[in-house]
């Protein structure tokens, strides 16, 4: 009778043991169940909650929208635009001016300058025919032509080296041509009248004799 209680309770104990085995797997599947249930739903979550620049419920036409400029600044923008290329209009329009107005004191200055040269010319040949140094009148006349000529000098003119050098049609007018052997080709051999220049521009070309 003992023995067979014994079983009875072992039995007993085993069939507890057994249920509390499957009870605490049960258990134990349903929490992993309802981790994996949490994470899906996390990722779920994650995946619909908007971005940090996006307001909910903001679709991406609307984002762009917000990102587009608007009229006041648009206008703002436009009138700064336009601003830049008035000023550079004006930076260009101030130094065309200002060329053209160069370009006009030039042409004004070689018109008088022309119009002196003669005047010069007239000095130096009466500078040729004066009287000696220590001569009152002689002296006046050179110190009047070396202001002159420095005056000449400060606004731009300069005279054209010419005797010695090899004839450019670009600076000498040849109205006379010699045959020598001492001279070489085309070497201009004497200067019968002085030519000008004024700011690298000819003003009137050297009138010079030329060998062949």
């Amino acid at each position: 009778m003992s023995h067979n209680k014994h079983n009875a309770e072992g039995k007993a104990e085993k069939k507890e043991n057994f249920e509390t085995e499957e009870k605490t797997s049960k258990e134990s599947e349903k929490e992993v169940k309802a981790e994996a249930e949490a994470k899906k739903e996390e990722k779920k979550e994650e995946a619909e909650k908007p971005a940090e620049d996006t307001k909910p419920g903001e679709t991406a036409e609307e984002k762009a929208e917000e990102k587009k400029p608007s009229p006041e600044q648009e206008k703002i923008d436009d009138l700064t635009d336009r601003l830049k290329r008035q000023m550079a209009e004006f930076e260009n329009f101030r130094k065309r001016t200002e060329k053209e107005k160069a370009d006009m004191f030039d042409a004004g200055a070689r018109s008088v300058l022309e119009k002196i040269l003669p005047v010069v010319d007239n000095f130096e040949r009466g500078l040729a025919n004066a009287p000696a140094e220590g001569d009152a009148f002689g002296d006046g006349v050179r110190m009047i032509y070396k202001q002159m000529t420095k005056t000449l000098d400060d606004i731009g003119l300069e005279a054209i080296d010419a005797k010695g050098k090899t004839f450019d049609p670009n600076l000498h007018n040849a109205v006379m041509h010699v045959d020598d052997d001492q001279y070489g080709e085309n070497e201009v051999v004497e200067e019968l009248q002085k030519g000008y220049t004024f700011h690298d521009t000819v003003v009137r070309h050297s009138m010079v004799k030329v060998a062949n």
